[in-house]
């Protein structure tokens, strides 16, 4: 068990537990990545957030 907020990509429930309750899906962090002006993985993840609204 941790100290943060986690959620369930697949349906969406928050929890503190690694794995989902509902489904057993592996949880991620609700927090966003740390801001830095000299950020040199945000062109990527950019394109990685703009290509995911398109997959639905």
């Amino acid at each position: 068990m941790t100290n943060e907020i986690l959620i369930c990509p697949k349906c969406k429930t928050y929890t503190l537990k690694k794995t989902c309750p509902k489904d057993r899906t592996k949880t991620v962090t609700v927090k966003p990545a740390k801001y830095s002006p000299e950020d040199k993985w945000g062109k990527y993840r950019r394109i990685a957030k703009k290509n995911e609204k398109y997959r639905g």
